[in-house]
């Protein structure tokens, strides 16, 4: 396949395209509930809330591969983020991100924004993707250290978000896959 808009994921028991999210900047994010870097839920929907209407969106992936920091079912996952951090952005059903059982979308994204030397693996829990509104190619795989407003936003206005609709400059960094 050749653009993250190919894929779809499993939302809520159905499978939902990310062709619905054509024209958006979206920013792609494996997630998990028992992890030092969960209060990163916060920021993210902050992100998704101030500059959703303008077409931001985040897209939460949870993964139970990294010290079995997301043990819950999809139910437990979706009250854990809706009661904890008011977690209102679209949370897909459990993936794996590394292996032989990776997600579709995450190996295209690992292909798209290899890290260090080339390689192709998801270091930890909270590695972002931004994937540019025009081009449907992730431009930055950001590790978790990212504050969620600053950093990211300055990322996603270079890959081709801004609030009033311009499109700006595009750019590739691979930190978060190694």
């Amino acid at each position: 396949m050749g653009a993250v808009y190919d894929y779809s994921a499993a939302l809520r028991g159905e499978s939902k395209a990310l062709g619905d999210f054509a024209g958006k900047v979206l920013l792609i994010v494996n997630t998990a509930s028992e992890c030092g870097f969960t209060p990163q839920y916060n920021g993210l929907e902050e992100l998704y809330r101030k500059y959703g209407p303008q077409g931001f969106i985040v897209l939460g992936f949870p993964c139970n591969q990294f010290g079995a920091q997301e043990p819950g079912d999809q139910n437990e996952i979706m009250q854990f983020c809706s009661i904890n951090y008011g977690v209102t952005f679209p949370i897909f059903e459990k993936i794996e991100v590394n292996g032989p059982k990776t997600m579709p979308l995450y190996n295209f994204l690992k292909n798209e924004a290899k890290g260090f030397l080339g390689t192709r693996r998801i270091k930890w829990n909270f590695t972002k993707f931004l994937v540019d509104r025009n081009v449907a190619y992730p431009v930055d795989s950001g590790t978790p250290r990212y504050s969620m407003s600053s950093d990211l936003t300055g990322h996603a206005r270079l890959a081709g978000w801004t609030p009033d609709g311009q499109c700006a400059l595009t750019f590739r960094v691979s930190e978060g896959v190694s």
